[in-house]
């Protein structure tokens, strides 16, 4: 059933139309599908969650590519490039915030999005794939928040390696 989720079309397509006909179903009416009920279209149903998602990924990439200039990526000097950040730059506090609450808010919101979609049942057939990749992405957002603890190398970031590393003890076959 997954396999029909991921591919709703039989491979290979013989002409052009069956091509187009493989790359519509599969991408395009995912974004705009050509029948939506009436019910779905209320934003008590949505909250705007994924689009929120969409807004904190903006937000997080702008500020991440404006860090990059300040940002010395070395254990001697990662710590006095985030205390320059926010002593000798202007505005590099307010990034670094901005940058920090929105990859925070990121995983509050994504949970409650996929709360949303459990309780709304939108991991129904045939969307099975689309929620195996929702928590993929979910699980990236976790690390990459855990790892933006780590860059600034302080105690923090020390100890947050620490209780990373211990906790991984107790996965099976990595532990």
């Amino acid at each position: 059933r997954i396999r029909d989720s991921i591919q709703r079309d039989p491979l290979p397509p013989a002409d052009d139309r069956g091509r187009m006909r493989v790359v519509m179903n599969s991408l395009v009416l995912h974004l705009h599908p050509s029948k939506v009920s009436k019910p779905a279209l209320k934003f008590s149903y949505t909250f705007g969650l994924g689009g929120l998602l969409l807004l904190l990924f903006t937000i997080l990439a702008i500020t991440g590519v404006l860090l990059i200039f300040a940002y010395t990526p070395s254990p001697d000097a990662a710590y006095d490039s985030m205390v320059a950040l926010q002593t000798e730059i202007y505005f590099g506090n307010l990034i670094r915030n901005l940058h920090h609450w929105s990859g925070n808010l990121m995983v509050v919101v994504g949970i409650l999005h996929l709360l949303r979609v459990f309780f709304t049942g939108g991991y129904a057939p045939p969307r099975e794939f689309n929620c195996v990749m929702g928590l993929a992405l979910l699980l990236l957002i976790v690390a990459a928040n855990f790892t933006g603890y780590l860059l600034p190398w302080d105690q923090l970031a020390y100890w947050a390696v620490t209780v990373g590393t211990s906790l991984l003890d107790y996965l099976p076959w990595i532990g």
